[in-house]
């Protein structure tokens, strides 16, 4: 019997010499107040202390890994967030073998992926922006050979809480090639990319003359082809997707005649000290979504593609005031009419050597960038039933930005940034609003490091816009007293505002300890309420005044 135990034990001490288990904690909580000039609305304000709290553990085992996330929104979900996140539950499960060897890589239960740039299909999470739309059911992957690899999945989409799912079964497969490894040539990569995304949803829940037209099974298709020579990349990929149910504000209105494509382009060239990229874009009716009731909701449920804005994302809290989203979704019927975007993006740096005239001693660093984003011209037909537009025809301007930065490093313990942004944007196509606002933006910082781990850095921002809520200034002073405990105040003041109670210091002050990987954060002040975007992607925040509390760590 000892001798038993004794190759029990070995064996169990074995097994967990060869395996890992990973855990990651994340939990946001806020306590909102009323002050004199923010106050909650009577909905918001039945539960002021709110939190999202995230458990995450994965077991690895040889080729093995098992993993599930526990979500907790306790009493309720962050203002903003879905109502759908509620209370405390499993988020996500799942069991994945990947052997990479023989080129098998297996993923049963809650999975992530995404074909190509995601224009077709990407499912992903990002909890800043309350986006969980992983696919639960199978993933499967296979290569052959290093040529070539297929892949394909099948299940329904997260829409909630974990297994909330959707109505609708989604599949698709996807087929990666290299083309330059299969005619063995060696001077260049080129690969091809065909992929095919699938639904499968009832579509009774909706009014009757509606249904005769709609299609239980909706396909979508891309190509793309991926380039890289010497310095230059270029990428270009194309999507179509067929015809599908007319919705707007989450609400079926039709049939919609037209089909969906979107076309894109992205073309590089770096060497050292400078680069170039270029992207183009070209959406018309691009809205995917797994339930059709679902379409252009607020809270990006079910969204089963990712098209994000392509302009450059800015770091400074004025220079995000103007943001644009893009604009994808067909509109037939709102106040101003759309079927999609066509423009496009640019971001050129450049190195000032050190010991040249505009390099100095240490080297200056140039940034310019800039996109330009508009309608596509369209013309009402089928007695307004449709919008029709040629394919490079471009409508009603909504949005442009150009941007110059400099960074410049002074001593080793001394760098500054300065930036200059000019904005154009129409916000009758992008908000629905009224207003085409133009605006001037200037931001500065500087970072000061001494005493081996300490440091202060200082920054300034003015905003000058002709219409809305017109001029901004805002600074913050952040100290570190070394690589763990730093300590922060900042203020946004809409001080040029027509309505002289809207003229409201954003003030915050916070401080934060960071060891290793485990981060704690608190901060006290006001929200500025409008679009909270990250990766091109956006949701809408309430204005709101109190504490916050962050807590993240891993092991």
């Amino acid at each position: 019997m000892k001798n038993k135990l004794a190759v029990l034990g070995f064996c169990i001490f074995g097994l967990a010499a060869q395996a890992q288990i990973k855990v990651g904690l994340e939990s946001n909580s806020q306590w909102y107040i009323d002050d004199k000039k923010i106050k909650l609305g009577e909905q918001e304000a039945e539960e002021r202390f709110r939190s999202n709290s995230y458990l995450k553990l994965d077991y690895d085992y040889k080729n093995w890994t098992f993993g599930a996330q526990l979500e907790g929104y306790m009493p309720k979900a962050i203002l903003n967030y879905s109502p759908d996140y509620d209370k405390v539950d499993l988020g996500n499960v799942f069991a994945r073998y990947n052997n990479v060897e023989q080129g098998i890589d297996v993923t049963a239960g809650h999975f992530y992926e995404q074909y190509g740039s995601g224009m077709l299909f990407r499912a992903w999470e990002d909890r800043q922006i309350g986006i969980n739309n992983a696919i639960f059911g199978i993933n499967a992957k296979f290569a052959p050979s290093k040529y070539i690899q297929f892949g394909g999945f099948a299940g329904k989409q997260r829409v909630g809480m974990g297994f909330d799912l959707s109505k609708a079964i989604i599949f698709g497969s996807n087929v990666e090639v290299s083309i330059s490894e299969l005619a063995r040539v060696s001077a260049f990569d080129l690969n091809l990319g065909l992929s095919y995304v699938g639904k499968v949803e009832d579509h009774f829940d909706y009014p009757e003359e509606y249904n005769q037209d709609l299609n239980k099974l909706q396909n979508a298709f891309s190509t793309r082809l991926d380039l890289e020579y010497g310095n230059f990349h270029a990428e270009l990929e194309y999507v179509i997707k067929q015809r599908d149910a007319l919705v707007e504000s989450s609400t079926v209105l039709g049939y919609n005649r037209q089909e969906g494509n979107a076309a894109l382009i992205n073309l590089g060239y770096s060497k050292k000290g400078m680069g170039l990229n270029v992207s183009l874009r070209r959406v018309e009716n691009m809205a995917f979504y797994s339930e059709r009731g679902l379409t252009g909701n607020i809270y990006n449920q079910g969204i089963l593609n990712y098209v994000p804005a392509l302009t450059k994302q800015y770091d400074y809290s004025l220079q995000n005031i103007y943001v644009y989203q893009s604009q994808y979704l067909l509109n037939l019927y709102s106040l101003e009419p759309k079927l999609g975007e066509i423009g496009g993006q640019f971001d050129f740096y450049y190195n000032f050597e050190k010991g040249t005239l505009l390099g100095g001693e240490y080297g200056t660093n140039l940034v310019l960038n800039g996109s330009y984003w508009a309608g596509l011209k369209a013309e009402v037909i089928d007695e307004g039933e449709a919008l029709k537009t040629d394919f490079l025809d471009f409508g009603d301007k909504y949005y442009h930005d150009l941007g110059v930065e400099v960074r410049k490093k002074w001593s080793p313990s001394w760098s500054s940034m300065f930036m200059y942004l000019n904005q154009y944007y129409n916000s009758a196509f992008i908000e629905q609003k009224v207003d085409i606002v133009k605006s001037h933006i200037v931001s500065a910082e500087t970072t000061y490091q001494f005493m081996d781990n300490k440091s202060i850095r200082l920054e300034a921002q003015h905003l000058w816009a002709d219409k809305e809520k017109k001029n901004w200034v805002a600074g913050t002073v952040e100290f570190a007293f070394n690589s763990n405990w730093s300590v922060f105040g900042s203020d946004m003041y809409n001080y040029g505002n027509d309505d002289s109670e809207k003229r409201i210091h954003y003030y915050n002050a916070g401080i934060s300890f960071t060891k290793g990987t485990t981060r704690v954060a608190t901060s006290y002040g006001r929200q500025r309420g409008g679009l909270l975007c990250v990766g091109g992607v956006c949701r809408m925040v309430s204005e709101a005044a109190g504490l916050t509390v962050g807590i993240s760590t891993s092991f």
